[in-house]
C-alpha cells in the first residue's frame, strides 16, 4: 500500500491522523472532536475532521487491520477448538492494546 499523502492540506501529519483516531477509536462525534481540538490549542471545524475522516479513514482502517487470521490464534485453538482458548483470547487481547 502507498504512503498516505497529506501533501495539500493546512495542518500537519500528526494533527490529521490525531484528529481521525480520536473519531474512530472513540465513539466520538465530529463537533466532540473538534472540541477537543479546541481545548489543544487547535481550531478546525468538525466539517475539516469529516472530511479528514472520509478521505483517510478508510485507508488507515485498512492499514491497521491484519491481512489474514492470526497463525498463532489458529494453531493454540487447537483441533476440537476448546483445549487453549483461554490463552488464545488472552493474547488476541494484549495485541488490541
Amino acid at each position: 500500500m502507498a504512503p498516505l499523502c497529506y501533501r495539500r492540506d493546512r495542518f500537519p501529519t500528526e494533527i490529521i491522523q490525531h484528529a481521525i483516531w480520536l473519531y474512530l477509536r472513540f465513539t466520538l462525534s465530529y463537533r466532540d472532536v473538534e472540541e477537543l481540538l479546541a481545548e489543544r490549542g487547535l481550531d478546525i471545524s468538525y466539517e475539516t475532521v469529516r472530511r479528514w475522516v472520509l478521505k483517510f479513514g478508510p485507508a488507515i482502517a485498512r492499514a491497521a487491520a491484519p491481512a489474514s487470521p492470526s497463525a498463532e490464534r489458529s494453531l493454540a485453538l487447537g483441533r476440537d477448538g476448546g483445549a487453549h482458548r483461554r490463552r488464545a483470547d488472552v493474547s488476541m487481547a494484549r495485541r488490541r492494546r
